[in-house]
């Protein structure tokens, strides 16, 4: 289970880079190119969002006590999806208005749109910093929850030995205290079955000893 929703995983990081380049080249390609990569960067995101569902129905099917970790990085992707999509459309806006512009012919706002593209590429560096970052942090929390459920696995298990242990002491403290009482039973029977006897012993000496004084007068 594990195993497909990591391979999907790999196959999301691979899509979503490579669409976090194309979104950035959208607005300095040509008209033509830039329609051709916009259609292309389109069909790409629908990818990823069919990736996304793949890999939530995989963690719906995870055991409860696992599936916290995976839900987590879900939560990351599903934010980073809704990022790039955000960016997708700033990037389509910037390359309507510089269409725009090349067939109006206005040049005189050439230096401000590239003034404006470079602060839109900073800011696409700095979420993707940011979003690195995020992933980077998501990555040691996961790293961290799966050292504490082995340490807690690791904790049950040695209470789960112990309890056998002591199953298994009881068990034979009861076979133990099991013969001792078999062992009294016996003993007491055997001495009660000697008293039966000597009883029987005495009365007949005294019945004995009674008819020889009696035969004697």
């Amino acid at each position: 289970m594990s195993s497909d929703f990591e391979g999907y995983e790999q196959d999301f990081a691979v899509l979503t880079a490579e669409i976090t380049g194309k979104i950035a080249r959208v607005p300095r390609l040509p008209p033509d190119e830039k329609k051709q990569m916009v259609a292309n960067v389109e069909k790409q995101l629908e990818e990823a969002k069919e990736l996304l569902e793949q890999m939530d129905l995989e963690v719906r099917e995870i055991p409860p006590q696992s599936r916290g970790m995976y839900s987590n990085r879900m939560r990351s992707y599903k934010q980073e999806m809704g990022k790039l999509e955000t960016d997708f459309k700033r990037s389509r806006i910037a390359y309507s208005d510089e269409v725009r512009n090349e067939l109006l012919g206005d040049d005189g706002n050439s230096s401000e749109n590239q003034r404006a593209h470079l602060l839109d590429n900073t800011e696409r560096l700095e979420r993707s910093s940011r979003r690195l970052e995020a992933g980077y942090q998501i990555a040691v929390e996961t790293e961290q929850i799966g050292q504490e459920m082995l340490e807690n696995l690791s904790h049950d298990r040695e209470k789960i030995q112990r309890a056998r242990e002591r199953l298994r002491e009881t068990d034979a403290n009861l076979g133990k205290s099991s013969r001792i009482l078999t062992g009294m039973l016996r003993r007491i029977i055997q001495n009660r079955i000697l008293l039966v006897i000597l009883g029987i012993i005495v009365v007949i000496t005294i019945l004995t000893a009674i008819t020889f004084s009696l035969r004697r007068h």
